[in-house]
């Protein structure tokens, strides 16, 4: 007798438990798509440029996952003509923070990904310029996979200003064809500033150049 009241009581217990957690999934599933536009929005609106850094490296793994978010950007065509140099030898970050008066977050970065233009995967003609919006896509993609993961970083300017260009080519031995955009320094914050609240209605028109939403 004993043998059977505890059995069902651990029946009733393992019922319990069950309908618990098939409650739970049911609820967070039927939340998932509702709040799921919520919280990318909300990682987009919360990112901010991170200029300081902690001495911790940044894994293998995190890179790829930052390196394949970059790479899932719209591109014209579908030409895809970026080329990322992962650059976290110690050496190699400081040189690279010689190449501009605006290199500053490189001094405590643990990671750099140069984003490049490659000219042999472009589009021929007046739409070879269009690399440029394409890797910028690319560029904007790689800050917000790292801020997704939790990691700070920043970008910083290189084309079209050719002293860096050239700077950054020669420190990254890079070919003629390979055009670096931006440096964009990464690691894990050691500093949390607010991120600004860029809303102007006064840079919205509407049909036309001026027009209102009235």
């Amino acid at each position: 007798m004993k043998k059977t009241m505890l059995l069902n009581l651990l029946l009733a217990v393992a019922l319990l438990w069950v309908s618990v957690s098939l409650v739970r999934l049911k609820s967070s599933q039927s939340a998932a798509p509702a709040n799921a536009g919520e919280v990318v929005v909300s990682s987009l609106m919360s990112r901010t440029s991170i200029r300081r850094f902690t001495n911790q490296p940044v894994s293998s793994d995190t890179i790829n996952l930052l390196l394949k978010a970059a790479m899932a950007a719209p591109t014209a065509r579908n030409m895809q003509p970026w080329h990322f140099v992962v650059v976290n030898d110690t050496a190699q970050i400081a040189a690279l923070g010689k190449t501009s008066r605006h290199s500053g977050p490189l001094q405590t970065a643990t990671l750099v990904i140069a984003v490049c233009g490659d000219m042999d995967k472009t589009m021929e003609g007046d739409g070879q310029a269009f690399w440029i919006q394409d890797v910028s896509a690319a560029t904007e993609n790689l800050l917000l996979a790292a801020h997704a993961v939790e990691l700070g970083a920043v970008w910083t300017g290189a084309y079209p200003i050719k002293d860096r260009v050239q700077a950054i080519s020669e420190v990254l031995s890079l070919p003629e064809t390979v055009v670096p955009l931006a440096l964009v320094a990464i690691g894990y914050p050691a500093e949390s500033p607010q991120p600004k609240d860029k809303w102007k209605e006064e840079n919205v028109s509407w049909n036309t150049f001026g027009g209102t939403n009235e």
